[in-house]
């Protein structure tokens, strides 16, 4: 795999995104190096949820129905609740998920995003941390629950919330750039 000035890390979102936890890792990879596209259902621009009130729009770069697993390295999936409770009944957006799971490349979800995990069922037998609401459904999918800012399983890595964003992002970054 590329170090991080060669990676290409995608973001999967829909309306309702927690918009620091796409816009945040979003640029801290770009400065790091990594190119970095996001892909929503209809591969338009999606309204962010700003903690507690819709936010700004967020443009997209393409379809997630469009989109070409292999040209990336790592998948990124935010939170917010609205986000992942609709994308994990996206099919598309689901089938990306798994093939980024079963071909062993970097998946990082922070907050409400772990859901996607739990239904994906990539749960069993992993640390994972989640934002503290969906403790419950993190575990009984099987992962080992912690309460810490960012954890790192494998080629999975999990963060609790916004206050979280600077370690998630880095440990994303320290990832891609290992693998240089």
């Amino acid at each position: 795999m590329p170090g991080i000035h060669e990676s290409r890390v995608l973001i999967i979102a829909t309306d309702g995104v927690e918009q620091a936890e796409l816009t945040r890792p979003r640029d801290d990879l770009r400065k790091a190096g990594a190119k970095v596209d996001v892909a929503t259902p209809s591969g338009e621009a999606i309204r962010g949820w700003n903690m507690s009130d819709w936010g700004d729009r967020i443009d997209a770069d393409l379809k997630i129905a469009e989109v070409n697993c292999d040209d990336y390295a790592a998948l990124v999936i935010p939170g917010g609740v609205i986000n992942p409770d609709k994308l994990r009944l996206d099919e598309t957006a689901m089938g990306v998920v798994q093939y980024f799971l079963e071909s062993d490349k970097l998946v990082a979800a922070v907050c409400h995003g772990p859901w996607l995990l739990v239904q994906a069922d990539a749960c069993d037998g992993r640390r994972m941390t989640s934002y503290a609401s969906i403790r419950m459904d993190v575990e009984n999918a099987g992962a080992d629950w912690v309460d810490e800012e960012v954890v790192m399983d494998g080629r999975v890595i999990t963060s609790r919330n916004p206050n979280d964003l600077p370690a998630f992002s880095a440990k994303i970054v320290e990832a891609l750039g290992a693998a240089s």
